[in-house]
């Protein structure tokens, strides 16, 4: 039952049971509240004041009651939404700017002055008493899963206020009360006064005692933080919508899921539709034959005749156009154009040329005779906006319309000429994307008089093209659509048959009158008609809302044309008219009537002017497109018995394009009035929306599909999107066409109802399908703008569009914040527009941002510009001040988690791979046996002894030059130096610190040659050295107890350093960190005896222990591997012979000498093979970038080794300066190897912007390498000077998730490059093995990479004596085929691969590819993360982002990203950090956290310390910009 009848009683139905009745029932209440001129009602239109654009269509009363009742529903299961914290600086700027009104087009000025549905609130207080209860019970109660979450929650209401939706309940209390204006403003003046401080997340009250939680190393951690992210957790653990039934398309690795259409879903059941023809096109004898012939016909024979007034801003008639005037300045311009622009030879525009036309809204006289002058010159007018700026919001796309249709002519106004913006020289400059345009100014004074016998020629309407109308899609793009000149003149007949127009009737026009329905009526029919129009600009409207109802009054005008919005307008302001009467109107023409949200703008206008004189039949909506022109109008008639049409559908079969008149218990409808009948001469169909145009069943909606004259006949210059839109053939079910004539389609979504009445429900444009469901944009902002509508957010400035992620559409909504409401309201606010649009249109919102006012692009008229709202969101420019996003709610299509299948025995692993013919990977260096070479340091079986031995063969010869940050020699030693300089240290070591032999002993130095003599000191004096950082004197109190660690865990006797780090140590900052009393005894070397040694220490066994080597890993870890004396010599041979290195070589090292390689290279190699290395000491980069690029250039270094860290400064400090540094000399050709010693895998983007940036200064880029090692190796490859260049290959990111390699082309989807780690050093042999069942592993399978060498340290160093922990980690075997060899395990991923290049040694060549460290990589649904591929994909998705790290805590992913930008820019990186992980990874980010640079640690080595990272997050230590809580 579509009456308005059954409406009524369907809406009191609807509501009922949401009205708790107070105590007395008063049975007459909900009727009153219908009744129409009832004070409570009317006065409820008053209060509604509203502003903008968009807004009054959104009405709807019961759509608010629904919201609001679906809201209560919710109350039972609460949304725990943990509010994100926010830096304060970002809180005050945006919420206590100076407060701007937003522009006031949107006509926003008093709508705050009381809001709401006037309803009671009750008062906050009591309001919080029940919210602590909820969220006690929120973060405790719902879900049992820790033992801990047992604790008190001791908040007050500060931490209730901290949750988001706090008070839900308070719209529903006294629905049915009729408003109680006095207590409503008392309660809301309590509401505003909270502090605004309260706002940020420094002041707010803490969490009860939140949670203990541990971090991953066993920490408790007791914070603020950790409690947001366990009520995150309980919030996500909440069961989702049922899943759907999946069905997967196999994506190679990874399955992403299909979602499968529901089996309960609605279907179309009716019969197919037929197609419905509007009435006959009467023939009237004396309609003119041409729209020009009907100009001359009125401005010859009544010139007189009023055509158009225009008024003022004070709503006085400024000017009175008549037909005279028309006729004779039209023929004036015409003239003009033709004769008067370019020579006689060579005119400018000649018959058929497109002409611009830019006239402003409140000059329609002025357009008028324009267009009317281009229709007489046979030019063909293109109606446009006037451009403001050089950047409004889309007139770039207008530029390419312009450009594309040819224009090179603009007509305008003078006032219009002289607001244009000029350059000094007074030219008006190129807007951006616009074609170079000749201004010509139409007013009468400008032109010349065309002479006595010249004539327009004015001939019967034909095939040619009558003007071009602009159209913006949903993608910004603009569009003109072409009208010919009979299709120009039949709509005209026909709007004038439909509206039953008659000559010299008065039409007042809000709308513009550029293009659309304003154009059609107010500029076009009108003039067919001799018509009086009455123009009322925008300008008048935003002054005074009522001056159209005026204009009807004063002039008894018979039609009006305006907007749902001017009619809302009229309401808000009516009640200071004394003297309205509407009587005189047959006609009020809805513009918009298609949006079915103007309904209740037209039901509330009838309303209340229904006593004054307007009849119920005179409201007539009608449906329009840029295409298809006039779609249906509902006609005036005089029978005012026969109510128009009404339809309540199912929100939830719309989703599904099925039309169901609503169930009873649904709160979900969508109220739609007819928009008459099809026009005139015309047949209409509807198809459906995708896909071949098959005609839709009676229950179906489609799209609506006209064939008529009437209609425009293409898109300019676009045959393609031409024949989709103007050229549609509907078919019938049987697959034959329904006509031989194209149709048109309107765009508009819709049925044919009962009687021929057309119904539209949405636009093509606003459509999201999201998984399979159609919503409407138009909807959803409906929902949204119900919930409290006016508090938080301004009514007209709101924007719904998708985006697309992860193969699906996501709703994303934005909205602009009022500057008065506070965080926690707006996140509040936030939270239950999720809820109510959860309920309501059973849809997840991917995204909800609200910005500071005024800050959205706008279009012409004011309202949003959509797509360049989009367009900002997408490139992180739209700056928002709050964000939500709820990625975990909307991404049902996620791959389903890995379930790891049981592991294939080792030993069918390995024949498995012989069946295959697949090599088993294993691979190694040169053997040391078999290289013959005259290594004199071999004879010797220790370090120290090679060191005496240089000492006295080559006394002179210099070993180590270090260089300070000028680039000149700070210091340098000679053999003999070194060696005498040791023996000092030995004596002191003796005889002050009273050492044994085999006692540890603390190096604490700079890097230098301090440090290089302490050790070799040591080893005279038979202790065991220990190289450890110093601590920074600027950052005492972190680096300090890393130290004391080390020195503790080492079990060193004695510390050594220099006279300045004592003084360091012994310091008040440093006796804050570390007690001086719990040092060891410390030895300053600054102050050496002059004796020497009785004898030097020689060990009794090469396997004794040489020197301890610690390092913190990335993990947090701290290990310290023993290397014995042999292995030491082992490994200096080994570089030895990689490099080849002699007494003439020089090679330039900028490493930090504390361990791994680093230390080996700076201390060991050069005692070893005897070559001279110049020591560079990173930290001097810092001041002076460039040092050791021009070291490496003035020494003429053929081999150098840096860190990553260096390789970055040198990247990002040098970029700009490569010029400077080439005129200063700096030559790098001859370099042989440069090679990056590091822990991890290549970093090759690194690698190779640093050889770009270098090839100009002679870097030959095959040069640059990487090396490898870990704790149990410290060096397994080096690239070293023989063989084949380090190779590169591509492998497929998704496989490598399950454990797998698939190698695939370079720039293919998801492929992740991998670099050669260097070559395998000589004595070395490698094996690839599974982790999990230590069985050997196939050529290019990943897995656990295993190193058997000399060179191994002989385990680790430790306290706690939990070697068993550890010990496989040093002596492992394979579980299958040699189980004898003994191999360490480095606790890295990675793959052998067997290449076509030839070794050295003429084998082919076997490279080593690293993927990732083991204890590093995250477990995610089942698949192995490694951090570094999300981090890349981070910091690729937005400029600002200069650095990022991401890890785990409680199964949630963690990203932390460095913000290079003004902090506004913050809140732009959540969304697209969430969509870059999502569609690069397929995994849902659970906290973003922005932080300012610098903030996330990074060791010596350039590798970042995510566990750090992590225990300051969980520590609240970071001091983050924001940090957002995806839900």
């Amino acid at each position: 039952d579509i009456t308005q009848k059954g409406y009524e009683k369907k809406r009191s139905k609807l509501i009922g049971a949401y009205l708790p009745q107070p105590p007395r029932v008063d049975q007459a209440l909900p009727q009153e509240r219908r009744a129409p001129v009832t004070p409570s009602s009317a006065s409820r239109y008053h209060r509604r004041r509203s502003s903008g654009s968009r807004d009054e269509r959104y009405r709807s009363d019961v759509h608010t009651e629904a919201v609001q009742a679906a809201l209560a529903k919710h109350k039972e299961r609460k949304m725990a939404v943990p509010m994100p914290s926010k830096r304060r600086s970002l809180v005050v700027q945006t919420s206590m700017d100076a407060y701007t009104p937003p522009d006031t087009s949107s006509g926003s000025e008093d709508e705050g002055s009381v809001q709401g549905d006037s309803q009671g609130t009750p008062t906050s207080s009591q309001g919080s008493i029940n919210m602590e209860h909820w969220i006690s019970q929120a973060i405790h109660g719902s879900t049992t899963s820790t033992t801990s979450s047992s604790s008190t929650q001791s908040g007050g209401s500060g931490a209730a206020h901290r949750l988001a939706d706090v008070m839900a309940q308070t719209h529903i209390e006294n629905h049915s009360a009729p408003p109680d204006v006095t207590t409503y403003t008392s309660e809301h003046s309590i509401q505003v006064e909270r502090p605004q401080g309260s706002t940020t997340s420094r002041t707010a009250p803490k969490y009860g005692n939140a949670e203990l939680m541990e971090t991953g190393d066993g920490v408790p951690v007791s914070s603020r933080v950790s409690a947001k992210i366990q009520q995150l957790v309980n919030t996500l653990k909440r069961p989702k919508r049922p899943p759907l039934r999946e069905f997967f398309v196999d994506d190679f690795e990874e399955l992403l899921e299909v979602q499968q259409p529901d089996p309960n879903q609605p279907k179309p059941e009716g019969a197919q539709m037929l197609a419905m023809r509007g009435e006959q096109l009467g023939v009237v004898t004396n309609w003119p034959p041409s729209l020009e012939a009907a100009l001359q016909r009125w401005g010859t024979i009544s010139p007189k005749a009023p055509c158009l007034t225009t008024m003022d801003t004070n709503g006085k008639p400024l000017y009175i156009l008549t037909y005279g005037k028309l006729w004779t300045r039209s023929m004036k311009v015409a003239y003009n154009i033709l004769h008067k622009l370019g020579t006689k030879q060579e005119p400018m525009v000649r018959p058929g040329d497109r002409v611009a036309l830019v006239f402003p809204n409140n000059d329609p006289a002025a357009f008028m005779v324009a267009f009317y002058g281009c229709l007489l010159a046979e030019v063909v007018p293109v109606p446009i906006e006037v451009p403001l700026t050089r950047k409004d919001a889309g007139s770039q796309q207008i530029g390419f319309l312009l450009g594309s249709c040819g224009v090179t002519v603009a007509l305008t106004s003078d006032a219009c000429h002289k607001g244009l913006p000029k350059s000094p020289t007074g030219e008006i400059p190129q807007f951006k994307g616009w074609p170079k345009l000749l201004w010509f100014v139409t007013e009468s004074k400008h032109l010349s008089k065309p002479p006595r016998d010249w004539f327009p020629h004015i001939k019967d309407a034909n095939n040619d093209t009558a003007y071009i109308e602009y159209k913006t899609c949903k993608d910004g793009s603009v569009l003109g659509v072409t009208v010919t000149r009979i299709a120009l003149l039949t709509h005209c007949q026909a709007l004038t048959q439909a509206c039953g127009y008659t000559e010299a009737e008065t039409i007042v026009n809000v709308l513009d009158f550029k293009k659309d329905v304003g154009l059609w009526h107010g500029i076009l029919t009108s003039v067919m008609n001799m018509m009086h129009v009455i123009s009322i600009p925008y300008s008048l409207m935003k002054v005074n809302p009522l001056s159209w109802i005026q204009k009807v009054c004063q002039y008894k005008a018979k039609v009006a044309c305006v907007k749902s919005r001017d009619m809302h307008w009229a309401l808000v302001a009516h009640r200071d008219q004394r003297d309205v009467n509407l009587s005189s109107l047959r006609m009020l023409i809805v513009a918009d009537g298609a949006n079915p949200w103007s309904i209740s703008s037209c039901d509330a206008f009838l309303n209340v002017f229904q006593s004054k004189g307007l009849r119920q039949e005179v409201i007539c909506p009608c449906a329009s497109s840029p295409e298809a022109l006039t779609v249906a109008i509902r006609r005036p008639t005089d029978d005012s018995n026969q109510p128009p049409g009404r339809g309540v559908l199912s929100m939830h079969g719309l989703t599904y394009g099925v039309i169901r008149v609503d169930s009873e218990e649904k709160l979900s409808v969508l109220t739609v009035q007819d928009v008459g009948l099809v026009m005139p001469g015309a047949i209409m169909c509807s198809v459906k929306p995708d896909g071949i145009p098959q005609l839709c069943r009676t229950d179906e909606i489609g799209e609506l599909c006209v064939c008529a004259v009437a209609t425009g006949t293409s898109y300019y210059g676009l045959s393609g999107m031409t024949k989709n839109t103007f050229e549609v053939f509907p078919m019938m079910s049987s697959g034959a066409p329904i006509s031989e004539y194209p149709f048109i389609r309107t765009g508009l979504l819709g049925f044919v109802g009962p009687g021929g009445l057309v119904f539209v429900v949405g636009k093509m444009d606003g459509l999201m399908v999201v998984s399979g469901r159609r919503h409407n944009a138009d909807d959803i902002v409906a929902t949204a703008l119900a919930v409290e509508p006016m508090k938080f957010v301004y009514r007209g400035r709101i924007a719904v569009f998708s985006v697309t992620v992860l193969h699906d559409e996501r709703i994303v909504i934005v909205a602009e914040q009022r500057p008065d409401s506070t965080e926690e309201d707006s996140f509040q606010w936030m939270s239950r527009v999720l809820q109510a649009i959860d309920s309501i249109h059973q849809v997840g919102v991917y995204c909800l941002a609200l910005v500071p006012a005024n800050t959205l692009p706008k279009t012409p008229l004011g309202g949003i510009h959509l797509s360049e709202t989009k367009q900002l969101f997408l490139e992180g420019s739209l700056h928002p001040c709050n964000v939500l996003m709820c990625p975990h709610t909307c991404v049902t299509n996620l791959p389903k988690p890995r379930q790891k299948q049981p592991e294939i025995g080792p030993a069918s692993v390995m024949v498995g791979n012989l069946v295959s013919g697949k090599r088993i990977a294993q691979a190694s260096g040169r053997d040391l046996g078999q290289i013959e070479d005259n290594d004199q340091a071999r004879k010797f079986l220790f370090l120290s002894e090679v060191l005496q031995w240089r000492a006295q063969t080559t006394p002179d010869h210099v070993l180590y030059t270090l260089l300070n940050c000028r680039g000149t020699i700070a210091n340098s030693l000679t053999c003999v130096q070194l060696h005498k300089r040791a023996e000092k240290i030995a004596v002191m070591l003796m005889e002050r610190g009273h050492l044994q032999d085999g006692d540890h002993v603390a190096l604490v130095y700079p890097p230098g040659i301090d440090l290089i003599a302490a050790f070799y000191g040591c080893l005279y004096a038979g202790c065991v050295p220990i190289t450890v950082r110093p601590p920074h004197p600027q950052n005492i109190a972190t680096t300090l107890p890393t130290v004391k660690m080390i020195v503790e865990v080492s079990r060193s006797a004695c510390l050594m350093t220099t006279q300045l780090i004592c003084k360091l140590l012994r310091s008040r900052e440093a006796a804050a960190a570390v007690d001086v009393r719990t040092w060891p005894l410390i030895l300053d070397t600054d102050d050496l005896p002059k004796k020497r040694p009785a004898q030097i220490y020689k060990p009794s066994n090469p396997d004794t222990l040489a020197y301890l080597d610690f390092s913190v890993s990335t993990t947090g870890m701290l290990a310290g591997v023993k290397m014995s004396h042999a292995a030491t010599s082992a490994f200096c041979r080994s570089i030895k012979l990689q490099c080849e290195l002699y007494p003439s070589r020089e090679v330039a090292i900028c490493l930090d000498p504390y361990c791994g390689l680093g230390f080996v290279l700076w201390c060991l190699c050069s005692v070893y093979s005897g070559h001279q290395s110049i020591l560079i000491p990173p930290s001097e980069l810092e001041t002076n970038p460039a040092l050791w690029l021009l070291a490496v250039s003035q020494y003429k270094v053929r081999d150098t080794f840096c860190s990553y860290s260096v390789m970055e400064l040198c990247t990002k400090g040098l970029g700009s300066q490569t010029e400077s540094l080439k005129a200063r000399g700096l030559d790098l050709s001859r370099v042989r190897t440069c090679v990056v010693v590091a822990e991890e895998r290549p970093r090759i983007a690194l690698t190779q912007s640093f050889s770009k940036l270098f090839k100009d200064l002679g870097l030959h880029p095959r040069a640059v390498s990487t090396s490898f090692g870990c704790r149990v190796n410290l060096a397994i490859c080096l690239q070293g000077t023989s063989g084949p260049d380090p190779t590169t290959v591509y492998v497929d990111m998704r496989a490598l998730r399950h454990d797998r390699v698939r190698l695939v082309e370079r720039g293919s989807p998801h492929s992740l490059p991998l670099m050669e780690s260097g070559k395998i050093l000589p004595g070395v042999r490698i094996i690839i093995a599974n982790p999990e069942t230590k069985g050997p592993l196939g050529d290019s399978h990943l897995g656990e990479i295993w190193v058997h060498s000399a060179h191994n340290a002989s385990g680790y160093f430790t306290i706690y004596g939990d070697e068993s922990l550890q010990s496989d980690h040093f002596n492992s075997r394979l579980s299958f085929g040699d189980t004898q060899t003994i191999w360490a395990r480095t606790g890295y991923l990675g793959f052998l691969r067997r290449t076509e290049l030839t070794d050295a040694n003429g084998e082919r060549h076997d490279a080593l590819y690293v993927v990732g460290a083991l204890d590093e990589a995250m477990e995610l649904r089942g698949m192995r993360y490694h951090p570094i591929d999300i981090e890349t994909s981070v910091i690729r998705a937005h400029k600002s982002v200069t650095e990022c790290a991401v890890f785990t805590w409680t199964n949630l992913l963690v990203v932390v990203v460095e913000l290079d930008g003004s902090e506004q820019e913050a809140l732009d990186l959540v969304p697209l950090v969430t969509n870059v992980v999502l569609e690069e990874h397929y995994l849902i980010v659970g906290v973003v956290v922005v932080v300012d640079i610098g903030v996330i640690p990074i060791n010596s080595r350039g590798e970042k310390q995510r566990m750090h990272l992590r225990d300051g997050f969980l520590a609240d230590q970071l001091d983050p910009i924001y940090v957002a809580y995806n839900m």
